[in-house]
């Protein structure tokens, strides 16, 4: 069950990481289009899906190690 624990530990880590990817190209996004307010809603629109698939990635990795930790 160790594997199962290192394993979603990375996964939860790699979801963490897309996170503050995300942060990033948000700022970018809105420091790039200024005052621009349509312009900024289409950018932040195609993150929205990224920051769900790294939220997902962080929720099942933190499953597997709370299963991980209940099996051994």
């Amino acid at each position: 069950m160790d594997v199962l624990i290192k394993f979603g530990a990375f996964l939860s880590l790699a979801g963490v990481a897309l996170l503050v990817w995300c942060i990033v190209q948000a700022l970018a996004v809105r420091r790039r289009t200024g005052g621009d307010e349509a312009a900024q809603r289409a950018g932040l629109q195609r993150l929205v899906a990224v920051n769900f698939a790294a939220l997902g990635l962080s929720a099942i990795g933190l499953m597997l190690v709370v299963v991980g930790i209940l099996l051994s």
